[in-house]
C-alpha cells in the first residue's frame, strides 16, 4: 500500500534520482557562471588604470568655483574629466568637461574654474575616463 501511495504522489526512487541530478546540474551551472564572473571582473587589470581624487575647492564668488584634483593614470594616457559644482541642496549649478593630454608623470594635479548659475557650496569631480 505504501508503494502505491508513493507512486501516486510522485515519490518514487526514479523521481528522487532525477531531482538530485537537476540540483547538481543547477549547482554546477552556478559555479561555472560565478567562476567566469570572478575571472572577468576580479582579474581584469584594466579597471585600475585611472583614479581621480578631489583635493580642494574654493568658492571664488557667487558665479564661480575653483576645483583642484589629482589624476593617477599610466604615463602618456590622455584623460577627460567632468567637473561639477553643487549648491546646498546638491543640485548641479555648474558643469565643465575638460580634456588633458598624456603626461610623462603618473600623478598630475589640476585646477579648473567652473562658472555657476548661482552660489555653490562645493566643487568636485563627477567622473573621469580614458580618451
Amino acid at each position: 500500500m505504501t508503494g502505491q501511495l508513493a507512486e501516486r504522489y510522485g515519490r518514487t526512487r526514479n523521481r528522487a534520482r532525477r531531482d538530485r541530478w537537476w540540483i547538481i546540474g543547477i549547482a554546477l551551472a552556478f559555479v561555472a557562471v560565478f567562476t567566469a564572473w570572478v575571472l572577468w571582473a576580479g582579474l581584469d587589470g584594466s579597471s585600475g588604470d585611472l583614479e581621480a581624487t578631489d583635493t580642494a575647492h574654493t568658492i571664488v564668488n557667487a558665479h564661480s568655483v575653483s576645483v583642484t584634483f589629482s589624476i593617477n593614470t599610466a604615463p602618456g594616457t590622455p584623460v577627460t574629466c567632468a567637473v561639477q559644482a553643487l549648491d546646498e541642496s546638491f543640485a548641479i549649478v555648474g558643469w565643465k568637461i575638460v580634456s588633458y593630454p598624456g603626461s610623462s608623470q603618473r600623478v598630475t594635479s589640476h585646477t579648473e574654474t567652473i562658472r555657476t548659475t548661482q552660489l555653490s557650496n562645493t566643487g568636485l569631480i563627477s567622473s573621469c575616463w580614458l580618451t
